[in-house]
């Protein structure tokens, strides 16, 4: 198979992939909603699990609860809670002791325009209803839970982290009628987007108490523009969770195609993800809790629900966990030093390409650390590989140029079998046998460039870090596409040049006029890549040609003109 060929197949390849992914975010799309679900204020959350009674009143056994099934009506805060304004660098929160309301990022603006507002993510906005939530179920006893029973412990309505201060608390509390009363902690840290949530319960009564802590998230799956023309299209949006192995559930109809999810895990956390930013509930400790799924009328929820608290007259038990709220920072999220949760950060569905991105990614933030500017650390990349790949690489050029030295012993090749196919073919590799080259020499470098290609897409996609990232000039945001297309045009002309010099013996008139065309095409699909992966494409592919007509001028001839046979 000579190179020409190669680059075909491989080019329809990855056109073809493209269009399979865009294809299954289309067919996947959650449907659209032109009129939100109407929000009652005072109901009963379909969320909110029901306990469930020991077989016999007098059994000692400790009792358990169980996730209700939804009830009718959409997730609401109730509207006689309190809320509590807290401000740190980095969040913005509003909370009612039961839930997150609504988190704001102050240092990411939605947009790039000035004074642009911050990215929200939890909202009471019924067309864009999104909150964590936390209460408890007990048997045989009262218990709070995310809608109503906590009430802020002190007059303050407004908290804010103050210069030169690392820490902001905020507390919530919930009176028992039996004497049993629950403290919950709300506790932020300076740079952190970690919120940590800790509840103490203090048994004064006469009894014992048993209750188990339910967190979870829930939202309304968002519409999401498509095409590639909107890279968020390309991002995975829906449920996570980890239960000794990573597992999600993309939001749409099929939310619940394999059913509620009951699992158990040790060390799990439950998360929603979506494009650059996610939330999750993180438990502490390592006590086993269980995992699920369910499809609420606003929306869609997961939830972590722990193991029973048994709390003795005059004793006290403590549960607590992080929330995380904010951008998919890859330092950020390796802080919290939890088993699966780097895979927030999703660089593909494919395990291989996901690792190569891991891979990329370590290496481009070490060089923007060297460097300061993503674009250079992306040019810096293209260096490394091209340095790692140089063995292939000149393998590759080198049988370029032997192959256009001898393109016109080809060229007399063809004329002399005319049709016959066959024949052609085996008088042309007895002249690669002759002659020591190898027609597949060239595949290898760009089999194994594909892989780097393609994750380097995912790392440009997802990267937060480069949200917004300029380079020089005119490329204000690498995870944009160029607003003026000079890096496809640049791509373009490259290309061109390079398959003028990449020799195509044997290749028939039809096949060559359509590998004219393959600069064109791929200079049209870039045109609404980000602009950072064609920065890389062109630098990698200038880089390309220059080494080719090195290695041409060294061990190659430029093909003579044939004159053919009379």
């Amino acid at each position: 198979m000579n190179q020409t060929r190669v680059f075909l197949i491989l080019a329809w390849l990855m056109v073809a992939m493209l269009l399979w992914m865009e294809w299954g975010k289309e067919r996947n799309a959650p449907p659209v909603e032109t009129t939100p679900a109407p929000v009652v204020a005072d109901a009963t959350d379909a969320a909110v699990p029901a306990a469930v009674p020991a077989a016999n009143a007098g059994d000692a056994a400790v009792p358990t609860a169980t996730a209700a099934q939804p009830a009718v009506g959409a997730s609401a805060p109730s509207a006689r809670a309190a809320r509590v304004n807290v401000r740190t660098d980095v969040l913005d929160l509003v909370l009612d002791g039961g839930s997150v309301l609504q988190a704001e990022l102050p240092q990411f603006p939605q947009t790039r325009e000035p004074g642009s507002a911050p990215v929200r993510l939890f909202d009471t906005d019924p067309s864009h209803f999104y909150a964590a939530q936390a209460g408890w179920v007990s048997v045989g006893g009262a218990a709070p839970n995310h809608q109503s029973g906590f009430v802020p412990a002190g007059p303050e309505r407004e908290f804010v982290l103050a210069e030169g201060q690392d820490q902001v608390v905020v507390p919530f509390i919930w009176q028992g009628p039996d004497g049993v009363s629950i403290r919950r902690t709300y506790t932020l840290t300076r740079g952190s987007y970690a919120v940590e949530v800790r509840d103490e319960v203090v048994n004064q009564g006469s009894m014992p108490w048993h209750g188990q802590i339910y967190r979870q998230l829930i939202r309304k799956p968002p519409l999401i523009q498509r095409g590639y023309t909107h890279p968020e299209s390309f991002s995975f949006t829906g449920a996570a969770w980890y239960d000794g192995d990573y597992q999600r559930r993309k939001f749409g109809d099929d939310y619940l195609k394999d059913g509620h999810v009951n699992a158990q895990a040790q060390r799990g956390w439950i998360a929603m993800l979506q494009h650059h930013f996610f939330s999750a509930w993180i438990p502490e400790g390592t006590q086993p809790s269980t995992i699920s799924l369910d499809a609420p009328p606003s929306g869609a929820l997961v939830r972590e629900l722990g193991e029973t608290v048994q709390v003795a007259p005059g004793a006290t038990a403590t549960t607590q966990a992080r929330l995380y709220v904010g951008p998919k920072l890859v330092s950020h999220i390796h802080a919290q030093n939890v088993p699966g949760l780097e895979r927030a950060v999703d660089y593909s569905q494919f395990s291989i390409l996901a690792f190569v991105g891991e891979i990329l990614f370590w290496v481009l933030s070490h060089l923007y650390g060297l460097i300061g500017n993503w674009g250079w650390a992306i040019i810096g990349l293209v260096l490394l590989v091209k340095l790692l790949l140089y063995p292939l690489s000149a393998a590759q050029y080198k049988s370029f140029a032997k192959m256009r030295k001898f393109q016109p012993r080809i060229q007399q090749l063809k004329e002399r079998y005319g049709d016959d196919r066959q024949k052609f073919q085996e008088a042309m590799m007895e002249l690669y046998k002759k002659e020591k080259i190898n027609p597949m020499g060239g595949c290898l470098p760009i089999l194994v460039q594909m892989p780097v290609f393609l994750a380097l897409y995912w790392v440009l996609v997802e990267s937060v870090e480069l949200r917004h990232a300029p380079w020089i000039l005119w490329i204000h945001d690498l995870t944009a596409r160029d607003p003026y297309f000079i890096l496809p045009v640049i791509n373009v002309a490259v290309m061109w040049f390079t398959q003028k010099l990449q020799p195509s013996p044997g290749v028939d008139p039809m096949q060559q006029k359509m590998m004219q065309f393959m600069p064109l095409v791929f200079g049209v699909m870039m045109a609404f890549f980000p602009a950072g992966l064609v920065l890389y494409w062109v630098t990698n592919g200038s880089l390309g040609l220059l080494q080719q007509w090195w290695m041409m001028k060294r061990h190659g001839e430029p093909a003579p003109k044939v004159t053919p046979a009379k």
